[in-house]
């Protein structure tokens, strides 16, 4: 058996083992050991059938973060998240003493969100800072960097890194419009012309349009990724917050080809309001 295919086999189970927890939830519980906002009550900081759980990743691969031959930090190689934060809810990460505040129209639109509308179970792009539990590959050249997400779509985020700034009036799209630069050892993407389709999680967290995300990427160690974004979107928050969630690297692996909409069997078993898996 080959690794990519241990690997299919594993998004299978979860993806069954999923499917059940739909048709009887209160099986699927773990205790409660961390409180976060949620239209459904406290939430498990680990659900038991959460993707990390069912596919737990190895030990980060040690070691000092490689560097370029300018002496820069290299951010390149293949990640997977490391805990569910950018995945099932994005309250569950959020930085020490901060809220997720809705203003009352947008917490109207989470409210009546069901599970089976999430753009990402629709095989949609997941936008920022959302993430599908599976790999992705960062590259970079002398003028851009790429985000290549083997999940969903096979899809991928451009990242200017030449010094241009964003446009004036820039066409709503999943990812927005992405400008990086190094400060140091932290590489910042700034991004924004989003469009108000996706979700920010599987429960279903909203934005607007008005949506500007700032991520700061700090690889502090040879197999460890941290990822600190925070949250701009006065049309959906009255306020903004920052999400932290780490990556591992994955040493000697390569992206496969994942195309969601091939013999799509999961969406016609979700029912109920928009909840963590």
């Amino acid at each position: 058996m080959t690794k990519h295919d241990a690997s299919l086999i594993s998004a299978l189970v979860a993806a069954a083992v999923i499917w059940l927890w739909t048709q009887n939830p209160s099986v699927a519980q773990a205790p409660a050991t961390r409180e976060a906002p949620s239209k459904t009550g406290p939430l498990p900081s680990g659900n038991v059938n959460s993707f990390a759980n069912l596919n737990p990743l190895p030990g980060a691969p040690a070691g000092p973060a490689p560097r370029l031959p300018d002496g820069r930090v290299d951010f390149s190689g293949v990640w997977r998240p490391a805990d569910i934060f950018l995945i099932e809810d994005i309250s569950l990460g959020l930085k020490a003493g901060e809220t997720v505040s809705l203003t009352p129209g947008a917490e109207k639109i989470m409210n009546a969100r069901l599970s089976k509308d999430d753009p990402e179970a629709n095989c949609l792009p997941t936008g920022v800072p959302r993430l599908a539990p599976y790999p992705w590959r960062i590259v970079e050249t002398p003028t851009h960097l790429f985000f290549l997400f083997e999940g969903n779509i096979h899809s991928y985020r451009q990242i200017f890194m030449d010094g241009r700034e964003h446009p004036k009036d820039p066409d709503p799209t999943w990812y927005g419009h992405s400008v990086g630069r190094k400060e140091g050892d932290t590489l910042i993407v700034d991004t924004v012309g989003f469009n108000d389709k996706f979700w920010f999680d599987f429960v279903g967290h909203p934005h607007t349009e008005q949506l500007h995300t700032v991520e700061r990427y700090s690889r502090t160690g040879f197999g460890t990724l941290v990822e600190e974004v925070t949250i701009y979107d006065p049309g959906a928050y009255t306020r903004p917050f920052t999400i932290t969630g780490s990556h591992r690297l994955l040493l000697n692996d390569e992206l496969m080809e994942y195309v969601c909409q091939e013999n799509e069997k999961d969406l016609k078993h979700l029912s109920g309001p928009a909840t963590r898996p």
